[in-house]
């Protein structure tokens, strides 16, 4: 095709002047007819086209066809419904279609039969005096030769038939045999009445092939305005695409300004409220976009009001008002571009809706990391037809048992559909499933007596349990109290809808007891936590306990669990204890102890266990948790909450048919699904061996805890966060620490529940992040020694900090740091001339001239652009690949950088 004519696609625009060229070639008496003659008439368009690049309008055969196509459809509704024909081309398509000679195809064998029999002016017997060949139908003379054949034949191909003397004698032999007929009487038609003596055979025959023909041509029509009109909506809807397209693209252009704008607002308002003392203020625009993602993702950190955990801040502001920040603009492991992407996601925040409520607002802007990978994995998910998809290794979800589970949820018995089962039924769940559920703890449980079914509450999922406890033992603005890490989804299960708060007791990385045992809960922590709450006036209602936990999958033996329960009790809090991953325990010499296995509780009134089929039966879709208590006060509220949480009747007769299944359980599914975690299991901690990065050997859950805390240069929150961008960039999803509350940056759970090959394709994103971490830490120590040295140029009064300096700095919090430790430092702007090409320099600005050093900051970044070629090497197009949504920002930046 001509290069020329590729813009034209299907359903673009025809200018008056090529409609009428078109129409010119296609009205053409030879060309009609050879498009009524052939079955394939894209050699015919094929022309059309050749004709008209002739005369300059350059069109495929495939374009010319459609737009006959569209002004047939066009002609046809005009004069079906009695439009007004002011349709300009109208009297042309109606002498054409109407004047058409009646040419068509049979479908026996695609031979040409002529239909203009009826408008012949000597009617049938002229008719048939000029078309011997269609003297009669049948075996002996099919009236179709193989002369007409190849004539038909060679017409539809534009090919010109080569003579035959072989066939000369075939028109002559059908003369003779009707001839002969006429003789014995069996003639076809009268001698010179001029009328058919067997015209109404004939004639019924031809008229009933003809009616055949004119109904499939009516039915081609109608499919193929069909086909036209779908068409149509698609072009629609394509345009209105690209007009929200464009939208998009103008407010995403307007939040990035607003970004900027906020960035350099804050960095007026530092300025403004450090006074007159002088101080040493590196500043930069990616510490500036650091301070509003790190905003959007404070409700996933420790907070404040715990001494003993690190914050992740983007800045650390001394009692002097310096800004302390240890990462330079040209580390590519967070790259000011993925900075920028984050604050634009973290914009929208600061834009609260005029139809919510502030609290409605606050649930709205609300997105932890958590929930954010997981976004980005539904919204790109990896599979044999989307092989540059998103391995999630970040969410725990069993993905080892799908065969197992399709076998037995497709059996005869979970079909059963019950009246009752459609009816309203009990909010706490129906009768025969919580006996269903209480047989099935006892027996797993190892309870030493039998549980009882009026102590059962069945709602969607464990979340919803731990929102409706809370909203029902505790008072808006109460906490309870949970060891960190801890999920990170349970801080908004309490907080979205009963406003309660976690109060965190972090657990040490370090192995300080000498036992193994990183993370360690012990009761004195509990203790310390306690009374730290006390002093800060927090009212603790209740202790949150995870065994296995989540995302530690520590195993607490019988008489730990024991001692925290008694915790509970002298500090009278309610004690919920999630054992969502008790089946989960694939080491045949680990054995698991419930809380319900214990010969008698503490404080049955404020013991609470929860359970669910999400991680012990891979069902995480089916949403379905389940409590036990013996508090039946608890019970009672919980029921009223019920209608918001309730599960369906056939989804409760499923659970129940498979829960009381025990052979099934024990037998197949639970030593099948325990071998496949082990084999998983071992499969990551080798490769993570190889990779010589450390973890909890655990043997439960569906996860490993690993240390990635080597890879961060300096240990921060922030270097944690980009790491996890890094991973999100090569198509991994990995779930950070600080999504867990963890006190200490740097550690990841990875979820390993997932087929071999994805596992073998999420390590090896995992390998490639690690090592553009690792060439990026090489990049920034060679930029610290190339800063250390420009500083020790002659006329240089500025100085970068040291390197255990940068680390206290961007690891501590603020009220740690000491006022010795800071100095004093003039302001001076560097020389930017002396810089390489690939580098960004750092600013010393004294915050006593706000104005100046605000203007001079601006003016030196603008410089820095200018004279640096990483915008030249850094190409739209390189970076389309790797993070595709701010490929329009980028552009836009790079134009107005070289303007």
């Amino acid at each position: 095709m001509d290069p020329r004519g590729r813009r034209h696609e299907r359903g673009s625009n025809w200018t008056d002047q090529e409609i009428v060229e078109l129409l010119q070639l296609w009205s053409d008496e030879s060309i009609q007819i050879e498009l009524e003659s052939s079955l394939r008439n894209q050699r015919v368009f094929d022309r059309i086209a050749l004709l008209l690049r002739e005369k300059g309008i350059y069109r495929t055969g495939d374009q010319c066809r459609e737009k006959i196509k569209k002004m047939k459809l066009e002609y046809r509704r005009i004069k079906d419904n009695h439009k007004l024909r002011s349709w300009k081309f109208y009297d042309v398509m109606d002498r054409v279609i109407a004047n058409r000679p009646a040419i068509t195809y049979s479908s026996m064998g695609g031979t040409v039969v002529a239909q203009h029999v009826f408008h012949s002016p000597g009617g049938c017997d002229s008719f048939l005096q000029g078309n011997s060949s269609l003297g009669s139908f049948g075996p002996a003379s099919s009236g179709l030769t193989d002369l007409n054949i190849a004539a038909s034949a060679s017409q539809s191909d534009n090919v010109p038939v080569p003579h035959d003397p072989s066939k000369e004698g075939l028109r002559p032999l059908a003369a003779v045999r009707q001839r002969r007929r006429r003789r014995a009487g069996k003639t076809a038609c009268g001698h010179g009445s001029g009328k058919c003596g067997s015209q109404g055979p004939l004639d019924k025959a031809l008229a009933s092939f003809l009616m055949w023909q004119r109904c499939a041509e009516d039915r081609l029509l109608s499919l193929e305005e069909a086909r036209l009109e779908k068409e149509l909506q698609a072009d629609e809807r394509r345009q209105q695409q690209e007009e929200r397209r464009v939208e998009q693209e103008r407010q995403h252009e307007l939040r990035l300004f607003s970004m900027l704008t906020g960035a350099l607002t804050a960095v007026r308002q530092v300025a403004v409220t450090t006074g007159s003392a002088p101080s040493n203020t590196p500043v930069s625009l990616v510490d500036h976009q650091s301070t509003l993602l790190t905003t959007s993702t404070a409700s996933s950190v420790p907070s404040s009001s715990q001494p003993h955990a690190q914050l992740p801040p983007a800045h650390t502001v001394s009692t002097k008002g310096t800004i302390k920040s240890g990462l330079p603009p040209s580390v590519k492991a967070c790259t000011p571009s993925e900075s920028a992407l984050a604050t634009v996601r973290g914009a929208k925040s600061t834009e609260p809706s005029v139809y919510l409520s502030s609290r409605g607002n606050s649930i709205r802007q609300h997105q932890a990391i958590l929930q954010e990978g997981f976004a980005q994995y539904a919204a790109n998910r990896y599979d044999v037809d989307n092989p540059n998809g998103v391995i999630n290794m970040g969410t725990s979800e069993n993905k080892l048992c799908y065969d197992l589970l399709h076998k037995r949820l497709t059996q005869s018995d979970m079909l059963h559909v019950d009246p009752a089962l459609l009816q309203y039924g009990d909010w706490r769940g129906h009768a025969f499933l919580r006996e269903v559920v209480a047989k099935f703890l006892t027996h797993y449980c190892r309870s030493p007596k039998s549980l009882k079914a009026d102590n059962i509450v069945v709602m969607n999922g464990c979340s919803a349990l731990f929102s409706c406890i809370s909203a029902v033992i505790c008072d808006p603005k109460d906490a309870i109290l949970i060891p960190s890490p801890f999920y990170g989804v349970i801080a908004e299960d309490l907080q979205l809808y009963s406003d309660v708060k976690l109060f965190h007791a972090p657990l040490d990385c370090e192995d300080s007891n000498k036992d193994g045992r990183p993370f360690h809960l012990t009761v004195s922590k509990l203790e310390e936590a306690i009374q730290r709450a006390k002093q800060e006036g927090a009212n603790i209602r209740a202790i949150i306990l995870m065994n296995p936990h989540n995302p530690l999958a520590e195993i607490y033996s019988p008489k730990e669990m024991l001692s925290f329960l008694e915790f509970a009790k002298r500090n009278e809090l309610h004690a919920i204890v999630d054992e969502v991953y008790m089946l989960t325990v694939f080491d045949e010499s680990v054995t698991f102890h419930s809380v319900l296995s214990l010969d008698s509780l503490p404080d049955p009134q404020r013991t609470h266990i929860m359970w669910g089929l999400s991680k012990d039966f891979a069902m995480a879709g089916n949403r379905l948790g389940t409590l036990y208590t013996e508090n039946r006060d608890l019970v009672d509220a919980l029921a009223q909450l019920g209608s918001f949480h309730g599960i369906s009747g056939t989804t409760q007769h499923q659970v129940a048919q498979l829960l009381q299944d025990r052979e099934w359980i024990s037998k197949e599914f639970l030593p099948e699904n325990r071998r496949r975690l082990k084999a998983a299991h071992r499969y990551l901690t080798d490769e993570l061996q190889t990779m010589d990065i450390h973890y909890l050997d655990r043997p439960a859950a569906l996860y490993v805890w690993a240390d990635f805390r080597k890879f961060l240069r300096p240990p921060s929150f922030e270097e944690e966060l980009c790491m996890w961008r890094c991973f999100l960039k090569h198509k991994v999803v990995l779930s950070c620490g600080q999504a867990f509350s963890c006190s200490t940056p740097g550690w990841f759970r990875i979820v390993f529940a997932n087929q071999q090959h994805h596992l073998q394709l999420g390590l090896k994103r995992i390998r490639e992040a690690l090592k553009e971490i690792k060439e990026s830490s090489a990049n920034r120590d060679s930029y610290i020694v190339k800063d250390a040295s420009e500083e020790r140029r002659p006329g240089k009064e500025y100085s970068a900090p040291s390197d255990n300096a940068t680390i206290e700095n961007s690891t501590s919090p603020p009220q740690s740091k000491s006022a010795d430790q800071l100095k004093e430092k003039a302001c001076s702007v560097p020389d930017t001339s002396a810089l390489g090409p690939d580098e960004f320099v750092l600013l010393d600005c004294q915050a006593s001239q706000p104005a100046e050093t605000l203007d001079s900051l601006i003016g030196t970044f603008k410089q820095q652009i200018r004279s640096s070629d990483w915008l030249e090497k850094n190409t739209p197009e390189q970076s389309a690949g790797e993070d595709p949504e701010i490929l329009d920002v980028f552009k836009v930046l790079l134009q107005r950088a070289r303007k």
